[in-house]
């Protein structure tokens, strides 16, 4: 459906629960020319005619969830993955998200405005819903930094991504990363890392094949999770040097959160992003017998074997710790991660998200007390008429973890995001003049994650029979409802790229505070009127 046609729809969604980041109130929601209009109770627009009314009686009325790292037809690790920009937005709105920031990543000395005109030609004419994009700086030079600011100046770019890993591909040493550090501060842009030692994993990686370790599971072994927290502190040492603000992506292990959280406690301008995938499985899987299962979960870095893994995260998560989920999501089918079938350093890296994300962090992380007081009351008749109520009490609560309410579930899947990538309020939030991005939730309703009803064109799903309550059952992008009752109503091309202005004042208020406080001046003192040696003391 062309835009002029999306602009003529009117919605009006009855009876919600409309939740923020802040506030959940009880109101009707009209949308007119993909824009929200009033919030309010007993909404009657006029004229009836042409309005498509929603029922959201007892369900939850959310901004659309934003995704801030997917990587779709990203050409990698000799293949490209396998959900392109269609298939991987289609899968999106299916699951409650209804933008995604994909990476334009160049290659070694290849120019970074090329790559961001790459990736837009791949992906305006496919894209299901609204999307961005970071770009990655895989180098160094002046060229490098006058493209930083054509894109930033530009293209709408505020966000770019050094990689400390994938060495002699992607990975830029300690003085590039000051130097980009810098310039993403000068232009009021968000510096992102991933955070791994390339170098160490490089010897690992030959260590590990040297003792006959080929698996999966030598994967994790050779970029075990303290390789990931000494990158983390040594990105966060680095951008504080410049007072530069960092986005630590897919925060995977305890010590690199650890890292993160000590840093938000000393005051840092640094968020982490925990995914999907860290949140709602571990690592494992990389020991299992069946090869081509545990190479379906290898992704860098790598999920990591210690099962408190996940609620670990999923505790710093709730307590702004750390900030924003994203997935990752760059999917390879087991055809192509057998390329390394015989050496784990071939196999292509990359597991699914886009999907699932919001499920499965509800699933994880929320508690809605009326359910578990109704599970909790089913479970102890059960258990008094099969004489095990002593069991009862830690099964009724192990299901459902109560780490998180709605709101703060908003702010982790939408609002931060919107905040400091600089989308903000026309994303993340339902309110008057929002963008029309919006998900009725069913807090009681339940699916089970399954590769064979799944909407990715991927063959495996590493949440394989988890069962979620909480689904999304109507996705509204830009006022059009895209998704309803399993069905889609939406075409490629129907998404539109989003421009990020520069200095999101969420993350450049802190900076500027920070500089205004933290300057080191200079001590008074009388000027030295001593001798001065004379003769220089040669070298021996």
């Amino acid at each position: 459906m062309p835009h002029q046609a999306l602009a003529r729809q009117r919605l009006l969604i009855k009876g919600g629960k409309v939740v923020n980041d802040d506030l959940s109130v009880v109101a009707d929601v009209y949308v007119e020319d993909g824009v929200v209009q009033q919030v309010g109770l007993n909404l009657n627009p006029e004229p009836p005619t042409g309005l498509t009314v929603l029922d959201a009686t007892n369900k939850l009325v959310i901004p659309g969830g934003i995704d801030t790292h997917t990587h779709m037809q990203l050409p990698f690790m000799g293949s490209r993955s396998k959900d392109d920009f269609y298939t991987g937005t289609k899968a999106a709105i299916s699951g409650g998200t209804t933008m995604i920031i994909d990476f334009a990543i160049p290659q070694k000395g290849c120019s970074l405005i090329d790559a961001f005109d790459t990736w837009r030609s791949w992906a305006d004419p496919k894209v299901c819903c609204d999307y961005a994009l970071h770009v990655a700086v895989t180098w160094w030079s002046n060229k490098v930094k006058e493209e930083m600011k054509s894109l930033v100046q530009n293209k709408g770019v505020n966000s770019f991504k050094m990689f400390m890993a994938y060495k002699d591909l992607y990975m830029v040493n300690d003085e590039e990363l000051f130097a980009a550090f810098s310039c993403c501060k000068e232009l009021g842009a968000v510096a992102q890392v991933h955070a791994e030692n390339g170098e160490l994993i490089a010897q690992g990686a030959k260590k590990m094949l040297a003792m006959g370790i080929t698996g999966p599971e030598g994967h994790e072994l050779c970029r075990p999770e303290e390789v990931e927290a000494e990158a983390t502190q040594r990105a966060i040492t680095i951008a504080n040097a410049v007072n530069c603000p960092l986005f630590v992506v897919h925060v995977m292990s305890k010590s690199a959160a650890r890292v993160i959280s000590n840093a938000r406690r000393e005051g840092k301008v640094v968020y982490g992003e925990p995914i999907a995938a860290s949140l709602g499985t571990d690592g494992t899987h990389y020991w299992n017998k069946d090869w081509a299962h545990a190479a379906a979960y290898v992704m860098g870095p790598p999920l990591r074997p210690d099962p408190s893994t996940p609620g670990f995260l999923m505790n710093l998560l709730a307590n702004d710790d750390l900030s924003v989920t994203g997935t990752d999501n760059c999917t390879f089918d087991i055809c192509q991660k057998a390329l390394g079938k015989d050496d784990f350093t071939k196999i292509p890296n990359g597991v699914n998200g886009v999907e699932d994300r919001m499920s499965v962090i509800w699933e994880k992380g929320v508690l809605l007390e009326e359910l578990l007081h109704w599970v909790c009351a089913c479970q102890l008749l059960i258990c008094v008429f099969s004489q095990r109520k002593q069991a009862t009490d830690k099964k009724c609560f192990s299901n459902y973890s109560g780490k998180m309410d709605e709101n703060r579930f908003v702010a982790v899947t939408s609002t931060n995001a919107a905040k400091i990538f600089n989308l903000y309020p026309k994303k993340g939030r339902i309110a008057v003049g929002s963008d029309a991005d919006i998900v009725i939730w069913d807090p009681k309703a339940t699916r089970t994650i399954s590769a064979k009803t799944h909407h990715q064109a991927n063959n495996f799903n590493i949440f394989e029979g988890m069962v979620c309550h909480g689904v999304p059952v109507v996705t509204v992008s830009r006022g059009k409802v895209v998704y309803e009752g399993g069905a889609f109503n939406v075409t490629a091309g129907e998404g539109k790229y989003v421009s990020r202005p520069p200095f999101p004042p969420y993350v450049y208020k802190r900076v500027r505070q920070r500089e205004q406080v933290c300057q080191p001046i200079p001590v008074k003192r009388a000027p030295y009127t001593g001798a001065v040696s004379g003769t220089p003391v040669a070298p021996k």
